[in-house]
């Protein structure tokens, strides 16, 4: 039993590590100086609410504004929760098997992946054709089980 705890716990962290990783990767993103690398990170930013004050162009103006805890509160709040605080927690608690993360699938899953606007409609298509179901903040995507 104590072998399973302990193993668990490597996988979780190593699931926390990955989301850090990520993170990082998005937040230079966000704060290069390419409009194609840095738009997207800063219009999930707006999207998801986690910088509420400044339009898009200002945002892009001043993005040397945005923190690694913006974008950790943004992949928190994609993934369904109130913010990195309680998705770490989650994650944390989650038995290791469990733990899937959409952006860790979707680099595995390759391309192209079938998008939904909603997670309800991405359900109902993977009920019927197969695969797994993921949010990605307000639209959803459906992984082929044979990915």
């Amino acid at each position: 039993m104590r072998i399973n705890q302990s193993s668990q716990t490597v996988k979780n962290s190593a699931a926390i590590q990955l989301l850090l990783l990520e993170a990082k990767k998005l937040h230079r993103a966000a704060t290069s100086d390419s409009k194609l690398k840095a738009l997207p990170v800063l219009r999930r930013l707006i999207t998801t609410q986690v910088i509420r004050e400044l339009s898009l162009a200002e945002l892009y103006r001043k993005s040397d504004l945005v923190q690694r805890k913006h974008i950790l509160n943004m992949l928190g709040i994609e993934a369904g929760y109130a913010g990195w605080a309680t998705y770490k927690q989650v994650i944390e608690s989650t038995p290791a098997d469990k733990l899937e993360h959409s952006s860790i699938v979707l680099r595995r899953a390759g391309y192209p992946n079938l998008w939904f606007s909603s997670l309800s409609d991405a359900e109902q298509y993977s009920a019927a054709n197969g695969g797994q179901a993921f949010a990605i903040g307000q639209q959803a995507v459906v992984i082929p089980e044979t990915y």
